[in-house]
This record gives structure tokens, sequence and C-alpha cells, in this order.
């Protein structure tokens, strides 16, 4: 869906935030053999992705929530700080005090509770030729730590425990800092980043549905020469 959006929304600025079920999502030079725990996965039912943007392994699922900014902003450094000052300006809002850093991690305190990748693509808009940049980031309201942490790990159980403890050390969960339930959360940054909806026809999803495809082909999953 972002890359549709930055295809074919003829918009200076679009937003959307997404949910997905427990997923590893790896970056797109990454090598998924020495990422992801692909054994792991399997057997706890968690499916994994890889993403345009470059950057490391992220695991989501239903108790955090992924935000996409698209934008005709190109240069990389410039779109980034963009991005991150309006969401530490959302988060501010609430009541937390929060910042960025140089790897583009948002923090409250001296924890990570959002990482965040960029990208760029090329299109046709409205008969000219366009440059279309595309970040996106994870925002950890909750999630499985355990899952966090053993589908990108070995799982042996001393070091799942040992890593939970280790990641638990450097990342912080959003709730731990609000009274705000997941569904308020979004609502709100929905309501102070946006100003108008646009709600997508069938015809458009189903051009949606055909870019997906790309993206769940295994030679794009597992690398070239996939050994699955």
């Amino acid at each position: 869906m972002e890359e549709w959006v930055a295809r074919h929304m003829d918009e200076p600025e679009c937003f959307f935030m997404w949910q997905v079920e427990p997923s590893v999502i790896f970056g797109r030079n990454q090598d998924i053999y020495s990422e992801v725990n692909l054994d792991y996965c399997r057997q706890h039912g968690i499916q994994f992705y890889r993403r345009k943007s470059g950057g490391g392994c992220v695991y989501a699922d239903m108790s955090n929530v992924m935000l996409a900014y698209i934008t005709t902003a190109d240069e990389a450094q410039t779109t980034f700080e963009h991005y991150m000052k309006m969401i530490v300006g959302v988060i501010k809002k609430m009541g937390i005090g929060a910042s960025w850093t140089e790897h583009n991690d948002i923090m409250i305190g001296d924890r990570k509770v959002s990482g965040n990748a960029f990208y760029h693509l090329t299109t046709t808009l409205g008969g000219r030729t366009v440059g279309r940049s595309i970040v996106h980031g994870t925002f950890l309201y909750d999630t499985n730590m355990e899952n966090m942490v053993a589908s990108i790990t070995p799982s042996d159980e001393k070091l799942i425990k040992h890593g939970v403890q280790s990641v638990r050390q450097r990342i912080c969960l959003f709730k731990d800092f609000t009274t705000m339930t997941f569904p308020e959360v979004r609502a709100f940054f929905r309501n102070n980043l946006t100003d108008k909806a646009v709600t997508l026809t069938p015809e458009q999803i189903n051009e949606i549905e055909e870019l997906e495809k790309e993206y769940l082909k295994p030679e794009w999953i597992f690398g070239k020469n996939p050994n699955h």
C-alpha cells in the first residue's frame, strides 16, 4: 500500500497506520538466513517479509502499530527530520518527553520506542516525473517480547530469556508511560497528523493486491537462490 500510494496518489504528503499479525519484517539487503530464525517463526505462526527500505529486522504484531509517511520531498535526511519532528511532536502533545537520534530512532529517555527506515522511488504523476520518498517505522505500544527476541535470534531457552532482559533494557513500551488505550493513541496520531481521509475504491485495492504479489514471491523474500 505504501508503494501504491507513492506511485498513484498526487498528494504532497500522505500518512497512514497499519497493523499486522505476528511478523518479522527485514531490510532490503539483509540475508534472511542469518537474520531471521525461520524455524521459530514457522513453529509459532510468525510470518516473514522483506521490505524495500534498508535497515535491520523488526518484529511486529497487533499490539504495536506501523507508521507510514509518503512525501514528494527527495532528500533522505531532510525527509527523516521532518517525519521525526512530526512524530516526536505528537508524543509530546500526549505529555510525554521524546527525542530522536542520528540513527533515526525515536526515544523516550534512553530507550527506543520507534525505529524507522527510508526508501525513494520515481514515478509519473499528472504527466510529470516525480520523486517520492517513503518513511516507515514501528511504534511500540506493547508487544510479545519473547517472540520479538526469538524470531530473530537462536531459539535456545537461556538465550531467549537473556535476550528478553537485554532488549527490554534498550526498548520501551509506550503503554508504560500513558493511561491512554491503544485505540486512543492511534486516534491521537490520526487526528494530529491528518486533516482529511481518502477511502480507496475496490479497483484501487485490487491494484494494491497485484503489487503485493511481488512482495510475496519466494525469490524476493529469500533472495535470488531461495533455499527454503
